[in-house]
């Protein structure tokens, strides 16, 4: 592959992406959605790096690179697509709010609400996101600790750090592990070698943190919402969805797209019955005058149930903010910029350290792109180190409120109470359980990092 790293097409690629990044960085304060600028640049770095290899008569080779690029963010995209349907779907059977109804209804202790949230953060956050959990803990949280900004903000610290701890063994967690899932570095089974440094990511904050926060009751009272009809279902059908998809990718190799889609095609096939069920249900109201015929039906309140709303749903912004990214990153690696980091961070400073870093880095620039970028750099590393950058990269973004999207989506949440400067205060701690986890995977996994 060529390089063009110390051509002036390459310097002004790589000013192309830190200006896009920029404002994806300042995304709330210019309330500009953070897609719109990486997909610009994306666009223009892949032109640049195209006028770069036709100077070369080599435009054939950077037309096949970008396909590849295309390749690997359709397939994640695809994947990403089902899985937020299936959660779209559940949200709007009321399972999630079921959840947290409950959970507020239980008349339970500030100190033990932490700790249940917590829980509940780090064992569901494997199968349905660490975003959509941090949500779902984070509203129980507002409920429970409503008038108490420091419990609140506490809380949401414990849910955050318990939701990306949780999202680390689990392909299904984060979108960094599914990255690595499907590139095949880790195997399903592999991810659960990080379950106990993960938990010690988590425990070791949350612990700390519980120390600050009082055994009293709150007051707080929710009427209890039932789950609508097929809910429980649909929450089946995704856990089928999911096995089937790692036997299909562990038993016959193919792509994890396909058992997701396959399983978005169930769940649409469902919807298709709970639609008709639900119109069914409508009723026809007489005639009180002339003006209405006698067949007039009155529109409920509530619509019938429809998958493609739950599909409009999805977070697109974020899906386009990922094509952006990767392929920015795909198109400064066709320039030569990612062999060049890879030599410098893997051959010079050695994988631990690399990989160390990575996390560190994670907190400061979303850790998509950072894990996209050393996955293209395909750097010669053990399982057991190729298990340490998953651990970091998605553990890491918990050292700061913005190095996740969990933490920045709590901040909106919880605006004003859990903010940046509040998780700020609780960095040493949090630093303490980074530090202590990659220690775990060290000792308790040394098999893995070969001779």
């Amino acid at each position: 592959m060529l390089s063009f790293t110390d051509h002036w097409i390459g310097y002004l690629a790589v000013a192309v992406f830190l200006a896009a990044y920029l404002l994806v960085i300042v995304e709330e304060h210019l309330d500009l959605r953070k897609s719109k600028p990486v997909m610009v640049a994306a666009g223009a770095i892949w032109i640049l790096t195209a006028i770069a290899y036709a100077s070369q008569h080599q435009s054939h080779v950077v037309a096949e690179l970008l396909r590849q690029t295309l390749l690997e963010y359709a397939e994640l995209m695809l994947f990403l697509l089902s899985a937020m349907t299936f959660i779209n779907t559940m949200a709007e059977r009321n399972i999630f709010t079921a959840l947290r109804t409950g959970l507020v209804s239980l008349g339970l202790s500030l100190r033990a609400v932490f700790w249940l949230t917590g829980l509940l953060a780090f064992f569901i956050s494997p199968v349905a996101d660490n975003l959509t959990t941090a949500l779902v803990m984070g509203a129980v949280v507002m409920a429970m600790g409503a008038g108490n900004g420091r419990f609140i903000s506490a809380a949401c610290i414990n849910v955050v750090v318990a939701a990306n701890a949780g999202g680390v063994f689990s392909p299904f967690g984060d979108i960094t592990t599914l990255m690595v899932w499907q590139k095949g570095v880790v195997h399903f089974g592999d991810f659960f070698s990080l379950f106990i440094p993960s938990l010690v990511n988590w425990l070791i904050p949350a612990t700390l943190i519980s120390i600050t926060i009082p055994r009293e009751k709150p007051s707080a009272t929710v009427a209890r919402v039932q789950v609508k009809h097929g809910g429980y279902v649909v929450v089946l059908l995704f856990l089928v969805t999911i096995a089937g998809t790692v036997l299909l990718h562990h038993g016959l190799a193919m792509p994890p797209f396909l058992g997701m889609m396959t399983g978005l095609g169930v769940l649409k096939s469902y919807g298709y019955v709970l639609r008709r069920k639900e119109l069914d249900e409508w009723k026809e109201v007489p005639a009180l005058d002339g003006t209405i015929s006698l067949n007039a039906v009155l529109k409920p309140a509530v619509k019938p149930f429809d998958v493609f709303i739950s599909m409009k749903r999805v977070e697109w912004d974020t899906l386009m903010f990922f094509y952006g990214i990767m392929l920015c990153v795909g198109g400064l690696g066709a320039l030569g910029y990612l062999a060049t980091l890879s030599d410098l961070l893997y051959q010079d400073l050695g994988a631990t350290t690399a990989n160390i870093f990575v996390g560190v880095l994670s907190a400061v620039i979303d850790n998509i792109p950072v894990m996209f970028a050393v996955l293209s750099m395909n750097p010669e590393m053990s399982l057991g180190h190729w298990l340490l950058v998953t651990l970091t990269a998605g553990v890491g973004g918990s050292l700061l409120s913005i190095g996740s999207a969990a933490g920045v989506a709590l901040m909106g949440q919880a605006r004003g109470i859990y903010t940046f400067a509040a998780h700020l205060k609780w960095i040493w701690a949090i630093a303490l359980g980074y530090a202590a986890s990659i220690a775990v995977h060290l000792v308790m996994n040394s098999d893995l990092f070969g001779p």
